[in-house]
């Protein structure tokens, strides 16, 4: 595989749009197919914003700064009073271009996108310890444990903003679904009444449906596959500061291997609004299991 393989370059220069109905067909079509659009689109930050570019902004507790748009709470950072204030009006003002961006490149989604958290990673991702599990260098699609999807997609925008020329190195593997036919026999189902319970405790915010479960296991399971993530067919892939790209993460296989200030905002998107909602990860693994998994 090469980059030409997983890539959909995309002429977008503004984030405002109107795009072109062909344009418009295009981005969805190779969406819902798992590329990854890629467009020349930087995110200019206005002066005030580039002390946030130093990766002291984080409070040292995770990888990645935090903004709600529901409740305006920015998490992850040592800020507060006007600093604090800044950090979040960055976020918010990246999480209101990139939706702008996602309603004007892909109409036909409608009121059914919904714009979920912005996130910001200041910190250089190369050399980073921690385990298996919780290593984004590593292939994966992405699930929640905490927060339950019950097969909503998961659209995500990013945006390299690093500004010494740092490239967003990335690995985009294979498809989905032969990912998924391979190692969803391993994986088990939940014994009765977990979901129940965990959603009962605190540990879920809802109940967690079979898919959502078995989501969890693929990216657990892929992630600790140490022969899977040296022989899995893959692309590397460069993303210049200045570029922007799309995907639906939970579809695309991907690892994060490199790269530091990156803005990421995170949509989800109910699988009747898709224009082929046969590719969605929870009809290729009903597929497979000869099941409903909502």
């Amino acid at each position: 595989m090469d980059a030409s393989d997983v890539l959909e370059p995309l002429s977008v220069a503004d984030w405002g749009g109107p795009f072109e109905p062909s344009l418009c067909a295009r981005a969805v079509a190779a969406l819902e197919a798992g590329r990854v659009l890629a467009m020349p689109l930087p995110f200019p930050l206005q002066d005030e914003e580039k002390p946030f570019l130093d990766a002291g902004v984080l409070d040292n507790s995770r990888k990645n700064i935090s903004y709600d748009p529901r409740t305006g709470r920015c998490a992850g950072s040592g800020y507060d009073g006007a600093q604090l204030a800044g950090l979040s009006a960055m976020l918010q003002r990246y999480g209101t271009a990139a939706e702008s961006l996602m309603r004007g490149l892909c109409p036909s989604y409608g009121v059914a996108l919904e714009r979920a958290r912005t996130s910001y990673r200041p910190a250089e991702i190369s050399g980073r310890s921690t385990s298996p599990r919780h290593d984004d260098r590593r292939l994966h699609v992405d699930a929640f444990p905490a927060r339950p999807t019950r097969g909503q997609r998961i659209l995500r925008v990013f945006t390299n903003v690093a500004p010494d020329g740092t490239v967003r190195q990335w690995r985009v593997g294979e498809p989905f679904e032969p990912f998924a036919r391979a190692f969803l026999p391993r994986l088990r189902g939940m014994v009765p009444g977990q979901a129940w319970a965990m959603a009962a405790v605190g540990l879920t915010k809802g109940r967690r449906s079979d898919y959502d479960h078995f989501m969890l296991g693929l990216h657990d399971a892929a992630k600790r596959d140490n022969a899977y993530q040296a022989g899995a067919p893959q692309a590397a892939v460069a993303f210049v500061p200045g570029t922007t790209w799309i995907c639906f993460t939970d579809q695309v296989m991907h690892a994060a291997m490199a790269g530091r200030c990156a803005f990421e905002q995170t949509f989800h998107l109910p699988v009747a609004a898709m224009a082929r909602p046969q590719t969605a990860p929870i009809r290729v693994l009903e597929r497979l299991a000869g099941r409903r998994l909502g």
